[in-house]
């Protein structure tokens, strides 16, 4: 089944020029881009991003890395989305991360983990509404669609 997801390369990923890295490997993937900006975000949308966070005791200091550089926030589209961006960034705790994800290979600390994805399909419907209006996601088709998706897939 085609889902979106959203992905938010967080302040340590933008700080460590990693974002075209990043990108370049959920595209080799063969995830398909369908929206994507800049963005310096703000208490009022990490309150309600992060709110089941809200008792916890990293909640500031997760708010205030958050504000601490911008992001970048993007969907991704393809075959089951969210389990594949999920698989592909690793566990939170990126020290304990599998070699060959995201988390794995390039962060050790926690939440300088350098991305952010939904995990739910539920989650991802609305968070996708939080950070981007209908008229910013695309559907397009990839002259190579064929070599990265099946028809069945579709």
């Amino acid at each position: 089944m085609i889902e979106r997801t959203l992905v938010i390369l967080k302040p340590d990923a933008v700080q460590r020029n990693l974002v075209g890295e990043l990108i370049q490997k959920f595209e080799k993937k063969g995830l398909k881009l369908v929206a994507m900006k800049l963005s310096q975000l703000t208490d009022e949308i990490l309150d309600v991003h992060y709110a089941h966070h809200k008792d916890k005791p990293f909640f500031k200091s997760l708010k205030d890395f958050m504000k601490s550089a911008p992001v970048i926030l993007m969907v991704l589209e393809g075959p089951e989305a969210v389990s594949v961006v999920r698989l592909m960034i690793g566990i939170t705790k990126s020290r304990e991360a599998q070699p060959g994800t995201i988390r794995g290979d390039y962060a050790i600390s926690t939440p300088d983990n350098l991305v952010h994805a939904s995990d739910s399909l539920e989650t991802a419907q609305i968070e996708v509404k939080r950070f981007f209006k209908p008229e910013e996601l695309y559907s397009w088709n990839r002259a190579n669609e064929d070599f990265f998706t099946s028809n069945s897939e579709r």
